[in-house]
């Protein structure tokens, strides 16, 4: 009788060691302060270990500069802040610039900068990883006007995911944002949590980065509806669907909707694209949601050959391909 008591005893004990270590578990988890939201208006911090990945992706050289360029890169988000990928982004091309010689930067996120005055300093705009801008109708002109008159328009990854009240805007950029199926986190399961990309165009002088062959790679992708049309654009890159889990991406059903991910019928998922707009010329790549992107070789070569198309030190046929 006095062992069933203890026993009783013992597993009451227990029980009530449990509850208080749950509740304890659950006030930690409710007291737990919110992580503060990211300062839109600097730049992230980039460690010493992120910055020697960056600089041992770099190429070697670049096309000879028919002059000297002076890019501008617009990083200002309104909507979500890709930090990592504007930071890995500012510093490559930074970087990039000074040891190729292909082009100085400046950098800024303030509207002013893309007033005409101060845009006629430059030859190529940069946008990289722009969210939600609702430019000033100066601004749209002026921006038109700046690639219409012969400059350069080169966006990185959300530079698609801006212009929500200009439909010239999104057109001028090739399309606009519609979700991103492939996240950045990869596909799970037993894969190498990297997507599959294709090449559209494996002999174009832009591709050359990847020597033919389409690539693997951990990033966030985006698809695109609306101004979307292989009628005024090359695509050079997109996704490679043979693959079982890139492909599985657009089938699985938003938990929100219940809807495939996918948005596009015809399975026309690009990623990077050339145009000539006016006497300009546009380079896009959905590549550079973080700071990973810019520590991959191949992709920065990538990126090094399209800037420079856009510039016009490298020819590269930007007829449109349905």
């Amino acid at each position: 009788m006095k062992m069933k008591n203890s026993l009783t005893i013992l597993s009451l004990v227990v029980a009530l060691c449990v509850t208080a270590a749950v509740c304890v578990a659950q006030d930690k988890a409710k007291a737990a302060p919110k992580p503060p939201p990211p300062d839109k208006t600097k730049v992230p911090d980039i460690s010493a270990a992120d910055l020697e990945k960056i600089e041992a992706a770099l190429p070697a050289k670049a096309a000879k500069p028919k002059k000297a360029h002076k890019l501008l890169v617009f990083w200002r988000c309104d909507g979500f802040f890709h930090g990592s990928g504007i930071a890995g982004g500012n510093k490559c091309l930074e970087l990039m610039g000074k040891k190729t010689g292909a082009w100085t930067c400046d950098f800024s996120r303030e509207w002013e900068a893309l007033a005409a005055a101060n845009l006629a300093k430059y030859d190529g705009l940069v946008l990289n990883n722009t969210t939600s801008l609702d430019p000033t109708p100066e601004i749209r002109q002026a921006i038109l006007d700046f690639i219409n008159k012969g400059k350069a328009i080169i966006g990185i990854h959300s530079a698609t995911d801006n212009f929500g009240k200009w439909p010239e805007g999104q057109q001028l950029m090739g399309g606009r944002f519609a979700g991103h199926p492939w996240g950045g986190g990869g596909p799970g399961g037993k894969s190498d949590g990297k997507w599959a990309f294709k090449l559209d165009e494996p002999n174009h002088p832009l591709c050359r980065a990847f020597e033919g062959k389409g690539f693997r790679l951990k990033d966030e992708i985006y698809q695109f509806k609306d101004a979307y049309t292989r009628a005024d654009r090359r695509v050079l890159i997109g996704m490679d669907l043979s693959d079982e889990a890139t492909s599985k991406a657009i089938t699985t059903p938003d938990p929100k909707t219940g809807k495939p991910r996918g948005c596009r019928t015809d399975d026309d998922y690009a990623v990077s694209w050339i145009k000539k707009v006016g006497k300009g010329r546009l380079f896009y790549c959905s590549l550079g949601h973080a700071m990973n992107v810019f520590q991959d070789a191949p992709v920065v070569q990538y990126y090094l050959d399209g800037i420079q198309w856009a510039l016009g030190d490298i020819r590269a046929d930007a007829t449109p391909k349905k």
